[in-house]
């Protein structure tokens, strides 16, 4: 019998760090505000050299869950106040894949705000290039296996992501990517969910009509068909 076996996934031992501590961070083991043992011993206590345990701090930082005080040491942020948007791939790490319903709806809401703006401006500004990708997103689309929910997310996403592109604001594309992983969560359990269905086909729809509102430069129209393909996304989320 032939088979084939893909490549184990084995974190680095920085990334191992970084697990580590994100979970004592976010469970609360480690309280907002505690200061972290020295790095001499925070190394030694898990098996891994100084300046990989340096690196793994350093990330922390920037997804806003320490600080790093020169002299003083690493203390541990609220993350609900301080954090970056590098945290949410952490946050459903932490919880293995599952959104909170809190960053669920947070998300929901977020993008209802960004891409009903993002649809607007698709359609005051979309170079002639960036219309032709979206055809050939709607093309790529109409010849998709609706049962195959990872070409759903994908495509969807890129549909997305080029709407924001075609805003001409650099800020939007740049902000979906940077919740890609989050962003995909939700839509996967959505495709999931509903491939192979007629709401598949309807989502399908949703994104020809965007795409005839922003050829014909219709703003307001482009606006108004972006929110309301997020709100039957919504309402068809598993779970709703």
């Amino acid at each position: 019998m032939e088979f084939t076996l893909e490549p184990l996934a084995v974190p680095s031992l920085k990334e191992a760090c970084i697990r580590s501590l994100e979970g004592l961070i976010l469970s609360g083991a480690l309280q907002i505000g505690a200061r972290l043992p020295s790095e001499r011993t925070l190394a030694a206590q898990l098996g891994v050299s100084r300046p990989v345990l340096h690196q793994a701090i350093v990330d922390l930082a920037a997804k806003g869950l320490v600080e790093i005080a020169p002299r003083r040491g690493v203390f541990v942020n609220d993350f609900r106040t301080q954090g970056s948007c590098a945290l949410l791939s952490s946050l459903l790490t932490y919880r293995e894949g599952e959104l909170a319903p809190d960053l669920r709806d947070s998300l929901i809401a977020m993008r209802l705000l960004v891409e009903t703006e993002t649809a607007r401006l698709a359609a005051l500004h979309a170079a002639s290039e960036q219309l032709a990708e979206l055809r050939r997103l709607l093309h790529a689309e109409s010849t998709c296996d609706t049962t195959d929910s990872e070409a759903l997310v994908a495509l969807d996403f890129a549909f997305h992501h080029q709407v924001a592109l075609a805003s001409s604001n650099l800020m939007y594309p740049l902000m979906l990517n940077s919740i890609k992983g989050v962003y995909t969560n939700l839509t996967s359990q959505f495709f999931a969910h509903h491939r192979g269905s007629s709401v598949i086909e309807d989502v399908f729809a949703f994104h020809r009509r965007l795409v005839v509102a922003i050829e014909a430069r219709e703003s307001e129209t482009a606006r108004a068909v972006m929110g309301e393909m997020l709100e039957h996304g919504s309402a068809h989320l598993p779970g709703n």
